[in-house]
């Protein structure tokens, strides 16, 4: 081989790896914005006028994000809380995995309604903004249920 050809052949198998790689990275769910829906969202029928809970499951089908708060006409505190350890607090965000799901139920990380500023019924649906760090607002509602209620979990 001479010098001219050496240096040809260099070139193309260093734009070929370049094309390769930006193609692996281009793929992964981790780079690429996230896809954010929700469903199964419910509130048990509230005891009192003080608090209830919320849940909810947020599907992503695509990059990471962070759920940073949640509001809705129904209070003006409107918290996220996390469960460990059988200990409720709340916390100012919690992650959206890539490609994955965040859950909140029952015994489990949810949102806290607190002072209400009205008790709804059973029957009655619930506007709430869920505001995420990337993805911005998505506007859910919670179906207000029994006050027994639990989904099958999977």
């Amino acid at each position: 081989m001479n010098r001219r050809t050496t240096t040809v052949l260099a070139a193309a198998l260093s734009l070929t790896a370049a094309l390769a790689i930006s193609g692996c990275s281009s793929d992964s769910g981790k780079d690429s914005a996230p896809k954010l829906s929700v469903s199964g969202a419910f509130m048990p029928e509230p005891v009192n006028g003080d608090m209830a809970g919320g849940f909810l499951t947020v599907k992503n089908e695509g990059g990471a994000d962070k759920l940073t708060s949640v509001t809705s006409a129904l209070s003006g505190d409107v918290q996220i809380h996390e469960t460990k350890n059988q200990k409720m607090q709340q916390v100012t965000s919690m992650d959206v995995p890539a490609d994955g799901e965040l859950k909140l139920k029952r015994g489990g990380n949810h949102i806290m309604f607190m002072g209400l500023k009205n008790t709804p019924k059973i029957g009655d649906k619930v506007a709430i903004e869920l505001h995420f760090e990337k993805a911005g607002t998505v506007k859910a509602e919670l179906d207000v249920r029994e006050r027994t209620y639990n989904p099958k979990s999977d």
